[in-house]
């Protein structure tokens, strides 16, 4: 094991969310924070043109198409490994990488099963470190600051947390690879691609943590009414809009959509008593007193992978007591994400009335976005109208019944999905 002066880091994978954090670790490495000693994937000849690139060979870096043989032979060399890998990979990839005495850096989400997530918080008892999980934002100077002004009171009592979510997905998008869109993979594993489940995870997690106290809590739903819809002709769900009580008492509203065109919009809303706050992720945050004051501020820039590793690297050297973002500290999203599906209890299929069609670039593909969307989104937020009927609740006594749920759902989008084709 090395003294940690300088990390040495595998990262699995070469194309994809990996290119972030090759990038990443380059940095590191040119201000002699690490070093990558090794990397793999299944798909080589796809991307080896990062090769040159990347210099890996001129680095001596080892190349390899399996992860496992990576870990076989150079296990003990290795400090910590990085998973930017499809979310279904997690939980082997994790338990292969702590079997072997290594800290990991884990791509969000860490699984979308809460049953899974409970045996790899089990498993992550035996890592050198709390394993980190790679929201991207939670570490953001200005956040940490601001939540700090917000629980030593100054904007008064917390009412509500709400989130609006708007990012553009073209069919280019889900085309992309065999699992994108999907609620279970070919191979049978649950997937659960979606806005939530995937793009926008970041910000309903960011959501769950200004709406718990302290700098190392997550606020748990304790009910959650959801309506979730497709306009894009998928497996999944492309939008959510959710509302959810939570154990603190600070109740939470996102409206969430991948089947929109236009500008994105990431905002998160915090309405407290004396003040509201609009965070808008990597941009600015506007706070809007009771008094009439505007108070503006410049989120900055923040490589979240070089800033997230700096604190896992940290952890390492005994610096800092755990990561920003550990496994146990997902619970409340994973449990939020699955109770959004079990209230639901169904992913509605947009008519075509109501879908309005862009074309994209490629050209070859397009939008299909909801007609309206941002304006039904605003008012969901703000009033709290559902879309059709108002859905059940459904609280984390039901959690058992998620993944039954979800293999029925893919079913019977399967066969939506082949009528279609054959009429």
């Amino acid at each position: 094991m090395s003294s940690y002066l300088t990390p040495r880091i595998a990262i699995i994978g070469l194309g994809g969310y990996a290119v972030w954090h090759h990038e990443a670790v380059r940095q590191l490495e040119r201000s002699g924070e690490a070093r990558l000693v090794c990397t793999c994937d299944p798909v080589l000849t796809e991307v080896a043109g990062k090769g040159p690139e990347w210099s890996l060979a001129a680095r001596g870096i080892a190349v390899y198409p399996d992860y496992r043989a990576m870990l076989d032979r150079h296990g003990s060399e290795l400090d910590v490994v990085i998973i930017p890998t499809p979310i279904a990979l997690h939980a082997e990839m994790h338990r292969e990488a702590v079997r072997r005495g290594l800290a990991v850096y884990l791509e969000k989400p860490p699984t979308l099963d809460p049953v899974e997530l409970e045996q790899m918080i089990e498993c992550d008892a035996a890592a050198p470190v709390p394993t980190l999980v790679g929201f991207n934002f939670i570490a953001e100077p200005l956040r940490q600051a601001l939540k700090h002004r917000l629980y030593a009171g100054e904007f008064g009592e917390l009412r509500a947390v709400r989130l609006l979510g708007l990012w553009p997905r073209s069919s280019a998008y889900y085309g992309r690879n065999g699992w994108a869109g999907r609620l279970v993979g070919y191979d049978g594993r649950l997937v659960l691609d979606s806005c939530v489940g995937n793009g926008l995870s970041h910000h309903v997690h960011n959501v769950l943590y200004w709406a718990a106290e302290g700098a190392e809590r997550w606020a748990r739903p304790t009910q959650v009414r959801a309506w979730l819809a497709r306009a894009n002709p998928i497996q999944g769900a492309d939008t959510f809009f959710i509302e959810a009580r939570t154990d603190t008492g600070v109740p939470v509203r996102m409206a969430l959509s991948h089947a929109c065109h236009g500008p994105e919009q990431h905002r998160e809303t915090l309405v407290c008593a004396d003040a509201e706050i609009d965070y808008v992720t990597k941009d600015r945050v506007r706070i809007r007193w009771r008094d009439g004051r505007l108070e503006t501020l410049e989120v900055g820039d923040f490589d979240a992978q070089v800033e997230n590793l700096r604190a896992l690297l940290a952890c390492l050297r005994g610096e800092r007591k755990r990561p920003p973002t550990t496994l146990a500290d997902c619970r409340a999203f994973v449990e939020l994400h699955a109770l959004a599906y079990l209230s639901a209890g169904a992913i509605q299929t947009v008519p075509e009335t109501e879908i309005v069609h862009v074309t994209g670039q490629p050209a070859a593909s397009e939008y299909c976005s909801l007609k309206n969307i941002r304006e039904t989104a605003e008012r969901f937020l703000a009033e709290g109208g559902w879309p059709l009927v108002e859905p059940r609740p459904a609280g984390p006594a039901e959690i058992g019944g998620f993944e039954p749920l979800v293999r029925c759902l893919a079913r019977l989008a399967e066969a939506e999905l082949h009528a279609e084709a054959a009429g």
